[in-house]
């Protein structure tokens, strides 16, 4: 019912769903415009146009590119109601029910996952490749956003509510817990990289440093394997004092 142009439209605009945020109605405003396009094409009566916006006008919060979901299920929801096949509650219902979950989900891996994966995948690239490590921070995690922003929108638009148990079968948790691995991992070398380059591994080499890479790494698969992170940090610091006290 919605023309495919009038869909990409929509979700281009979806980019830019946070320009109207403000601390009253958060992203409402930038909801509003992201939907504008598509309601000439659902509802050809102003009157009825005039009460789609309004039912959008109340507090609307979530992560904005998780917000690519939401945008495609309210559409797909919209659509049900303009023929007469659905109610206006299911839209509310729809977009409140889901706001939190994708908010939250949203941060725990594009903020917190994926973009220090990122950022630490290319902070090790400097030695090599230099500056140009800026533009493949920018590649990984543009690639990623950009192509799971798309998938969120079509799939919210084909299927409503039924995204939820496509991003069920996603295993996000999983990602984002694997992506803060690689993070950390990096990290390490990173610290490796920069003891060696300061000379402060003075003439025992890299050894020290590559031990410290080492340690750093099983205390990333400790934490996955649920092991206590009070034991962990007791560990070591007992690990650091025997360090201290040998060397």
């Amino acid at each position: 019912m919605i023309p495919f142009l009038t869909l990409l439209r929509i979700a281009w605009r979806s980019l830019f769903i946070q320009a109207g945020f403000s601390p009253e109605a958060m992203q409402s405003l930038g909801l509003l415009y992201v939907l504008e396009p598509a309601w000439p094409r659902l509802y050809p009566d102003e009157n009825a146009r005039r009460e789609a916006v309004k039912r959008h006008l109340s507090p609307f919060n979530t992560h904005p590119y998780a917000a690519a979901a939401l945008v495609g299920g309210i559409l797909f929801h919209e659509v049900k109601v303009a023929r007469g096949e659905g109610t206006v509650e299911d839209v509310v219902r729809f977009k409140q029910t889901l706001m939190g979950p994708l908010a939250a989900l949203g941060d725990g891996f594009y903020w917190l996952s994926l973009r220090p994966a990122a950022g630490a995948l290319s902070a090790v690239l400097v030695p090599v490749i230099g500056p140009w490590s800026a533009l493949v921070f920018l590649a990984l995690y543009n690639v990623v956003h950009l192509a799971t922003r798309a998938w969120l929108f079509a799939t919210g638009y084909r299927e409503g509510a039924g995204v939820v148990a496509r991003l069920a079968t996603l295993r996000v948790p999983m990602w984002s817990t694997r992506l803060r691995s690689i993070a950390a991992a990096c990290a390490a070398g990173i610290g490796v990289w920069f003891a060696s380059w300061f000379g402060t591994l003075g003439g025992a080499g890299l050894a020290p440093g590559f031990v410290c890479l080492a340690l750093g790494v099983l205390g990333v698969v400790a934490l996955e394997r649920k092991f206590p992170p009070l034991l962990l940090l007791y560990a070591s610091a007992a690990v650091a004092t025997l360090a201290g006290a040998l060397l």
